[in-house]
């Protein structure tokens, strides 16, 4: 398993990965990791990995762009001093572009996506044991939908910029269509953006087989 003992992993993203966690920053007893995949994955390294004490921390932030990553990257990324960092955003990126329209200003197109987390993971990665780049997804299964085809450009780009420094990749979308073959995305997420329990466990699952997580301990 790629994590250690004692290492502390902080999680970034939007409210997908927010799922109503603490604030100012997510973590502890209750609801302070939130109800999604990051809760999911702290219990499941709990329970499976105890002797390791790994700490987690969320700092999701709904709405969220990389734009707004950016933004906020020194105080909830690097003032935490992870040993690990997951990052998953873009589905905002993407979406604004659908659901806004005409409100140009709200959208953060390719160009500034892609040099955004370069540059985020380029200033973080010489000072942390690991990144996981995650890709956003929508949980529609015709990839030639047109928010779709753009996630999945979108998703590339994160790809691109996990082969270029040398991180770890979760295709969260190629985890979720393996779902959709089977299921009707409005069972998984009645907006195709906001997951079920199922779903955070099939985004769960994809994190933790990045990290080598094993049942066995």
């Amino acid at each position: 398993m790629k994590l250690a003992h004692g290492d502390k992993l902080v999680m970034i993203g939007d409210s997908i990965t927010d799922c109503g966690r603490g604030r100012p920053i997510g973590e502890g007893l209750g609801d302070g990791l939130g109800r999604g995949y990051v809760s999911m994955v702290e219990g499941l390294l709990q329970t499976v990995y105890p002797q390791l004490a790994i700490r987690i921390a969320n700092v999701g932030t709904s709405g969220n762009t990389v734009r707004d990553l950016k933004a906020r990257w020194q105080t909830d990324v690097l003032d935490l001093k992870p040993d690990w960092l997951s990052v998953m955003i873009g589905t905002n990126d993407v979406w604004r572009q659908y659901d806004q329209p005409y409100i140009k200003e709200s959208h953060v197109y390719p160009d500034e996506y892609e040099a955004t987390l370069d540059e985020l993971v380029e200033k973080t990665k010489n000072g942390v044991k690991g990144i996981v780049l995650m890709t956003p997804f929508y949980l529609e299964p015709n990839p030639s939908d047109a928010m779709r085809a753009t996630m999945d450009a979108y998703g590339a780009i994160v790809k691109r910029t996990a082969e270029k420094h040398g991180t770890l990749f979760v295709d969260t979308q190629a985890a979720f269509d393996k779902v959709l073959a089977h299921i009707y995305p409005a069972t998984i997420a009645w907006d195709r953006v906001h997951p079920s329990t199922g779903g955070h466990l099939t985004l769960a699952k994809a994190f933790l087989d990045a990290i080598e997580f094993s049942w066995n301990g």
